[in-house]
């Protein structure tokens, strides 16, 4: 079974459904994993069409890349940079950009990436493998108090002290440098937890998004993606967890409301700027069937929006 095989995209048919894709129209996968959503997309796309598909991951690259589509356009980068990049490419307006968000199976499946505390491998837990520290270089030297607050910030653990406390002492005794010797110190420090959950789930969780910085720059990209949205463009954003959904569904509806005056201005309310994206409908969750099928979707959640005719 190839890679690709192995990875089935969360909320496949609503998010591509959700980009009301047109024939000939410019769409973005800002995320392209290993390429379902993608090919979901171009299925839908005529000869005319295009699709420019983002990705960290050098084997997500790979993978978009043997697609040999001539309508494809890959780009070896984070979502962060999608509007320059799509500027030196000539590109100013697009129909629709997708976003999902997290980890994909692949991923979590190969040990070396060090991302799972499920096998044992390198602590390496970057996207990009060719640039930046790994998780273990960043453990040998981090402070202790800025490691308990990632660890509380970005996986919202209640023990983030103590084990923040138990990895600086264990590196004492030599580098912090596999997902099993990480996993072992997290989960002698953890009285309880819940069940069927690994204790160290929440560490693990936190440092892969500070390695990445992947809410800075999931901040950084939902602007720029209302700015190169054409009227009646939409996006389409899947996020995995709580702290990634919070952000969208703050910017998103911020970005639906018109401007707030002060209640006695003497303006009426249908006279007030109005608002650059709509939202549609809402959040959107996997079917029990889904779940079943792909035990990965149980935390997805899938919100979209809609460029409005407003000018930015």
């Amino acid at each position: 079974m190839s890679e690709s095989s192995q990875h089935v995209p969360v909320l496949l048919v609503e998010a591509v459904a959700a980009l009301n894709v047109k024939p000939g129209g410019v769409y973005v996968d800002a995320t392209f994993g290993r390429g379902g959503h993608s090919q979901a997309i171009l299925a839908r796309l005529g000869e005319q069409g295009r699709l420019i598909v983002f990705d960290k991951d050098p084997t997500a690259i790979e993978t978009a890349r043997a697609m040999l589509d001539t309508r494809l356009t890959v780009i070896h980068e984070g979502f962060a940079q999608v509007e320059s990049a799509l500027r030196e490419m000539g590109v100013v307006k697009v129909d629709g950009v997708l976003l999902d968000l997290g980890v994909s199976s692949p991923q979590l499946n190969e040990a070396s990436r060090g991302f799972s505390f499920r096998m044992s491998g390198p602590l390496d837990m970057r996207m990009d493998t060719t640039r930046g520290r790994t998780a273990a270089q960043w453990l040998a030297t981090v402070e202790e108090r800025e490691l308990a607050e990632v660890i509380a910030n970005y996986g919202e653990e209640r023990f983030a002290k103590q084990i923040a406390r138990a990895i600086v002492a264990a590196r004492a005794g030599g580098p912090i440098d596999s997902t099993r010797l990480l996993s072992k110190i997290v989960a002698e420090v953890i009285p309880t937890y819940e069940p069927g959950q690994n204790p160290a789930t929440r560490t693990f969780q936190a440092i892969r998004i500070f390695i990445n910085q992947e809410l800075e720059e999931l901040s950084l990209v939902l602007p720029q993606c209302v700015a190169l949205l054409t009227p009646a463009g939409r996006m389409a954003v899947i996020s995995f967890h709580s702290l990634e959904d919070r952000i969208v569904k703050r910017f998103l509806k911020s970005e639906a409301q018109p401007d707030q005056l002060p209640s006695k201005f003497p303006i009426k309310a249908a006279d007030l700027p109005q608002p650059r994206m709509r939202l549609i409908g809402k959040a959107i969750r996997p079917s029990a069937a889904e779940c079943s099928v792909n035990p990965r979707a149980r935390s997805a959640v899938l919100r979209i929006a809609e460029r409005t005719e407003v000018a930015l």
